[in-house]
């Protein structure tokens, strides 16, 4: 493999854009193909603290090397693939719900998790591969759009998983016909037979 200084390797994960990553990312980036020549060079990188450990085989930039910083919604999707920013944090950032959760949450397909890294707590609840959509790219993460957000929410509200209080909620940014076909999408009646009943009060 070709050599590389520290600082041709901070230059390069951040020409790649990459400054999340696991192993066999970094090794296919810097055609490692020996395990151990990878692992003492991440060790050597750790100790000279130009790379963190967020959990095992994912990394990340030191905080300081990263230009821009790092955005906690782009950590988010990384840290538990694949998954989307939606339900609290999406609701509060869309001004749907008032305040905003300390926790930073997601759903994915995969099972529900919590995941504490670096002082911020990252929570991911399972939804049904059939429920998977109705996000897109902003900036470098992945979010749930305000019909899905909301839609998302219910889902885990009609599971018992989730109170809901639709007086605490502004619905005036939602789209309703955009939010009544996600609905319809869902091609599940017992969710649909909830929502209904649920927003039965408000103009939704």
């Amino acid at each position: 493999m070709e050599m590389y200084t520290d600082a041709q390797i901070i230059a390069k994960l951040q020409e790649k854009n990459k400054p999340l990553f696991i192993l066999n990312d970094f090794a296919r980036l810097f055609k490692i193909k020996n395990r151990n020549t990878l692992y003492k060079i991440i060790q050597r990188l750790e100790k000279r603290k130009v790379i963190t450990q967020l959990k095992n085989g994912s990394y990340r930039l030191s905080p300081g090397l990263i230009n821009p910083p790092l955005s906690d919604f782009r950590l988010a999707n990384f840290l538990y693939h694949p998954s989307y920013i939606s339900l609290e944090t999406a609701l509060s950032l869309y001004g749907i719900i008032t305040g905003f959760s300390y926790v930073i949450t997601s759903v994915s397909i995969k099972k529900t998790a919590s995941i504490s890294i670096e002082g911020k707590e990252f929570s991911y609840s399972s939804i049904s591969p059939k429920l998977f959509w109705g996000y897109e790219k902003t900036a470098d993460y992945l979010i749930a759009d305000p019909e899905k957000s909301l839609l998302d929410y219910l889902y885990f509200a009609y599971k018992g998983l989730r109170s809901i209080q639709l007086d605490e909620f502004d619905f005036s940014i939602i789209k309703k016909n955009k939010f009544k076909k996600y609905l319809s999408d869902t091609q599940n009646n017992n969710l649909i037979n909830f929502t209904k009943k649920i927003t039965a009060g408000v103009n939704l």
